[in-house]
Order: C-alpha cells, then sequence, then structure tokens
C-alpha cells in the first residue's frame, strides 16, 4: 500500500466526518472556538493511521479517539482552574509574570501527565505521600497493603519522576 492510499482515506474520514464531529463537540462544549481546536485534535491523532480503510463505524471510532481528547482537555482546564484559584489567592506582591504562569502550568501539566502513566494504586500511594505527607506505613495501613509493596510502588513512582524530568533535560 502506498502512501498515498492511507492518505485518500484520511481525506475521504475528514471530508465526510469533520462537520458531523465539530457539530458533537459544540454540544459537548457549548461554545464552536473549543470545538474547533478538539475536532483538529481529533484528526491530527489518527492522521497517518493505515486501518482507516477498514473502518466500518467511523462515526464511533472518531467519537471514541474525540472522547479522549476531551477528557484530557477536560483535566487541563481543570488544573488550570485549579492553579489559577491558588494564584488568585496570594497576596499581590508575590504575583507572579505572566511568562513565569505559563512555566508553572506547563510544568504542571507535565507532572500530571507523568502521574497519569502510573497504575492508579502507584499514583494514589505516590499522591498520599507527597500531598498528604503520609508516610509508607500509613499508606499500607489505609490503602491495606502490605509495607513492602508501598515501597514498591514508591519506587516505580520515583522512578517515573526521573525519567520524565530526563525527558525535560
Amino acid at each position: 500500500m502506498t502512501a498515498a492510499v492511507p492518505h485518500s482515506h484520511f481525506t475521504a474520514l475528514y471530508s465526510s466526518h469533520h462537520s458531523w464531529l465539530h457539530r458533537w463537540l459544540c454540544v459537548k462544549l457549548g461554545n464552536a472556538s473549543d470545538a474547533d481546536d478538539l475536532a483538529q485534535d481529533t484528526f491530527t491523532r489518527i492522521l497517518g493511521r493505515a486501518d482507516l480503510a477498514a473502518l466500518n463505524e467511523p462515526r464511533a471510532f472518531l467519537t471514541t479517539v474525540a472522547k479522549g481528547i476531551l477528557i484530557n482537555w477536560y483535566q487541563r482546564q481543570a488544573l488550570e482552574r485549579a492553579y489559577l484559584e491558588a494564584l488568585a489567592a496570594l497576596p499581590e506582591p508575590t504575583a507572579i509574570s505572566p511568562e513565569q504562569r505559563l512555566l508553572i502550568l506547563e510544568t504542571l501539566h507535565e507532572i500530571d501527565a507523568m502521574l497519569d502513566a502510573l497504575p492508579p494504586k502507584v499514583k494514589q500511594a505516590f499522591l498520599m505521600a507527597q500531598l498528604d505527607g503520609m508516610g509508607y506505613a500509613d499508606i499500607a495501613a489505609q490503602l491495606g497493603m502490605s509495607l513492602v509493596t508501598i515501597k514498591r510502588y514508591m519506587k516505580q513512582a520515583f522512578l517515573q519522576c526521573l525519567l520524565a524530568m530526563e525527558d525535560t533535560v
């Protein structure tokens, strides 16, 4: 199969379903601007896939991809809102510049993505230690797990942090 054939399937899928996907996202989001962005993100995500010709239910496929992007978008919006609320609570002299704000938001998104790459129990244990200040024994007791398991989880989480740091350097 040549590169032009998958490209033609993508073009046909885009032409046939972009307007429908955009309308679907408009209903979900309540505004056309964000729907424009997420529709483009959806098609960008599937660009170059070789299996587009075999789609029996293209709208179901596009909906599945778009839902994943929509979930990430909602998580990002919630993270930004929480950050801006915390920032608004700071006294005026400690307000930060727009550049610092952008850098902090980018860092928060990277941390969020790193944490999402962890298995749920590992993430939970790591957040209990880092955000709640709980000791490993307390985490083990609360989660009903052995101390050895919690130590293994924490090692896994810290290794993920190190890998994420190496990727940014």
